[in-house]
């Protein structure tokens, strides 16, 4: 059931953070008119349509884990007991009643409007927050919590979707002016960063009691380290294409291979995350 739980977490975090992101990035990407806003509107609404799949899947498995059988996942009167008498099940109702809005939106005449897709997928993304770690703390200090787990979240979510966006790009580039999109992305890029260590520090400070948890290489530390070196590969390989940023135009498949590697490192350390909300943090003395 463990397992399960990570795969369907993986699936969920990693579709709905990356719809948040695409569509934030989109007017700075995607500035008129192309062949690729179908593309993306295509691969939004399948992103979408998993979300709410994976959405439904993962309160499935909460319900079995917490009655400690499978079948009580599907029994009706226990399902209502979790969504209405836990602290999961309230969010989460409001959290599946986000995803399916955005999948009627993205059925309906108004599939192209984009506040309005930023505005959905911000509120399923936001919803995320409380669940997992971000419920270990009551009072102002929960809050607190939640509201630096969202910031974290709206980080991770805008820099993944914005490079799947700017890997689209890249295998198309015809008409688009690759040196000032990576300007544009690498702009927004430092705050993207700046936000999400500062927060990641606090989450792991809040949790931990440490700036680091021991021992090193064991459970909650040991995912932690995994985390934090595929974001570190990231960050470097983000500054490698910044410094070369004048010869983008001489070199897109290495361009291309590169922002595709570094969101494949953005997926792993997504699952690393996905791994770590099933596992109890190391409390430091």
């Amino acid at each position: 059931m463990t397992s399960a739980m990570v795969l369907c977490r993986f699936l969920h975090f990693t579709v709905v953070l990356m719809l948040f992101g695409a569509w934030v990035f989109k007017p700075l990407l995607l500035r008129s008119e192309t062949t690729l806003d179908q593309s993306l509107a295509r691969v939004c609404r399948w992103l979408a349509t998993l979300a709410l799949l994976s959405g439904i899947g993962w309160l499935l498995l909460v319900t079995a884990s917490m009655a400690g059988m499978w079948e009580a996942a599907f029994e009706s009167s226990t399902l209502q007991r979790v969504l209405t008498h836990t602290f999961f099940g309230r969010i989460w109702t409001w959290h599946l009643l986000f995803n399916g809005l955005l999948v009627t939106l993205l059925l309906t005449p108004l599939r192209g409007n984009l506040p309005l897709q930023v505005i959905l997928s911000g509120l399923a993304l936001a919803t995320l927050a409380p669940i997992g770690h971000g419920a270990m703390l009551d009072g102002a200090a929960g809050q607190l919590l939640i509201l630096n787990q969202l910031i974290h979240l709206t980080c991770v979510g805008t820099w993944l979707g914005g490079l799947m966006l700017l890997v689209m790009i890249l295998r198309r580039p015809d008409g688009h002016a690759i040196s000032t999109l990576l300007q544009r992305f690498s702009g927004v890029g430092y705050v993207l960063v700046a936000g999400l260590i500062v927060s990641g520090l606090i989450n792991v400070r809040v949790l931990t009691g440490a700036w680091w948890p021991t021992p090193l290489l064991a459970g909650f530390a040991l995912i932690l380290l995994i985390k934090v070196s595929l974001v570190a590969a990231m960050l470097g390989l983000a500054l490698f294409n910044r410094l070369r940023i004048d010869e983008c135009e001489r070199r897109l498949a290495t361009l291309r291979n590169s922002v595709m590697l570094e969101w494949l490192l953005g997926l792993g350390a997504v699952a690393a995350v996905s791994l770590l909300g099933t596992l109890p943090p190391m409390i430091s003395n």
